[in-house]
């Protein structure tokens, strides 16, 4: 007999999906056919094949680039803020309309509970488009003076662990700035995006002001080194982030990165333990500890760390693990087999450097990608587990005696993005998140998110900030701001009429 409940299974059911069984490229408001080698998008729980994917060459990118152009030159960039903000409203609705078959989408195709993409990411994504929607015919507010100008064309990469969540942060603060897209989805879960094609198309947003091109990262650089662009948007990995660095360095493109993490959550001998071990659990196995900024670096003062080992084993003994469509699940399936295979070998490192792991006792499915979330302790400031990013449910657990030592392991790393405090006293926050090199530090909480509030980091975290009154700074430049010089001509379709409008086919 457990000393805890057990729960029945509570599926959420993927009939609500319509999906088609090949999608294709969509540009300039219509989905049609990719040139490259097509390939299909499976379910990390199943290993089931969900649907056949699209794959955009060079000439497709050009196309891509080509509509957003038109786009941007004779309908986007000529509207008035409350006439973009009028679409951005329709998009944030429509999502809303659509939040269950998203969140049910986003869940088959990436892994993360539904429970997740239901409550989290799904309200997440109108919010963003509401907010942004607020700020198009306030732009003369932003920092820029009056009248200040969109960039032209943005070309957006995002990344797979929050694939909806990242698609609005980049696409919404962008077109209420007045710029079109074109935006690449990772090659591992392009499902949601595409079903927001659909939504673009429910909206009548005019044709070619979002593009969305689908495919390996050949298509992803392809469309950074576009010389139609006038702006890349990066989240993902550091390395790739340093490629594309090098890719835009001496060309008039507009830059921002938001990197990998190796955030420390800091809990200090006076902190509310319970609360503590809640937002630990959540900063370390949130959405199987895909976050970029996530608290994969737990730092315990000294006095109470056998307390808090103790009582988090017994928490995470709780989780549950397994089919993400199950509203009961507490950790969904790995993304990728090359995801697992990265975390199963730092996971073998760890043990290897002499940090002793833990592992949650669940029974994982035999099918598809999975990792018992898993902790080490006896973990030092050399060992790989402490200094690289895993991207996966791996927890390392160092301690510290007095603010000043946590201060300085904290800050041991080559990354800013994020940080946690839990104390009492909140003059030990303020003194501490004044001292900690990250861009984000929440006090007694973890990963919490709103669109008013920018975030981002600096140093190998990368630079920029996307949310807030800052995230509409990325892709603005002020009314006196010399026009780019684009390295070379971009040929155009035919002009679209502003007042063009594709509608979405009734199902």
């Amino acid at each position: 007999m457990t000393d805890f409940l057990d729960y029945a299974p509570a599926p959420e059911s993927a009939a609500i999906l319509h999906l088609r069984k090949e999608y294709g490229l969509f540009i300039g408001g219509d989905f049609q056919p990719g040139r490259g080698t097509a390939f299909d998008t499976i379910s990390p729980s199943t290993e089931k094949v969900i649907a056949r994917i699209s794959s955009a060459n060079e000439a497709d990118v050009d196309a891509a680039v080509a509509a957003a152009r038109s786009a941007y030159d004779r309908t986007w960039s000529r509207l008035s803020g409350s006439d973009r903000a009028k679409y951005l409203f329709r998009i944030a609705r429509l999502v809303q309309e659509r939040a269950r078959e998203l969140a049910v989408a986003e869940s088959l195709d990436n892994g993360k509970p539904i429970r997740e993409s239901r409550d989290v990411d799904v309200p997440l994504v109108a919010a963003w488009f509401f907010y942004y929607a607020g700020w198009a015919d306030k732009l003369d507010h932003v920092g820029l003076g009056a009248a200040p100008r969109p960039l032209g064309v943005a070309a957006q990469v995002i990344p797979w662990n929050f694939p909806l969540l990242m698609l609005a942060w980049k696409i919404a603060p962008a077109l209420a700035a007045g710029n079109t897209v074109v935006l690449k989805p990772a090659e591992t879960t392009p499902l949601t995006a595409l079903i927001f094609a659909e939504i673009v198309q429910q909206a009548e947003l005019p044709a070619g002001v979002v593009n969305i091109v689908t495919g390996d990262g050949e298509t992803g650089r392809l469309l950074v080194a576009h010389p139609g662009v006038d702006k890349v948007a990066f989240t993902g990995s550091t390395a790739v982030g340093r490629e594309i660095a090098k890719a835009v360095a001496g060309t008039p493109k507009r830059l921002t990165l938001e990197l990998g993490g190796k955030g420390a959550n800091i809990v200090f001998d006076d902190a509310p333990i319970d609360q503590a071990i809640e937002g630990i659990v959540n900063g370390a196995f949130f959405n199987q500890g895909h976050v970029c900024c996530a608290g994969s670096r737990l730092l315990v003062q000294e006095s109470i760390h056998d307390e808090v080992v103790e009582r988090l084993k017994v928490r995470l003994a709780t989780l549950r693990v397994g089919d993400p469509l199950d509203k009961n699940t507490d950790v969904g399936a790995i993304n990728s087999a090359e995801q697992l295979k990265r975390i199963s070998e730092y996971a073998r490192i760890g043990a290897a450097e002499g940090a002793e792991g833990w592992s949650c006792p669940v029974d994982l499915p035999t099918k598809g990608f999975w990792f018992a979330p898993t902790i080490f302790t006896g973990v030092e400031q050399t060992h790989r587990i402490a200094r690289e990013e895993i991207f996966g449910p791996v927890l390392s657990v160092l301690t510290f005696r007095t603010p000043e030592e946590a201060i300085a392991k904290a800050n041991n790393t080559p990354y800013g993005l994020s940080a946690g405090i839990w104390s009492d006293k909140g003059s030990r926050v303020l003194a501490v998140a004044d001292k900690l090199r990250a861009g984000v530090v929440w006090a007694n909480t973890f990963n919490r998110f709103d669109p008013a509030s920018p975030f981002g980091g600096y140093r190998e975290s990368g630079y920029g900030r996307e949310g807030g009154r800052q995230g509409l700074l990325a892709y603005l430049q002020s009314a006196d701001a010399p026009a780019p010089q684009r390295a070379l001509p971009v040929v155009a379709k035919p002009p679209i009429p502003p007042r063009t409008v594709r509608k979405a086919a009734k199902k």
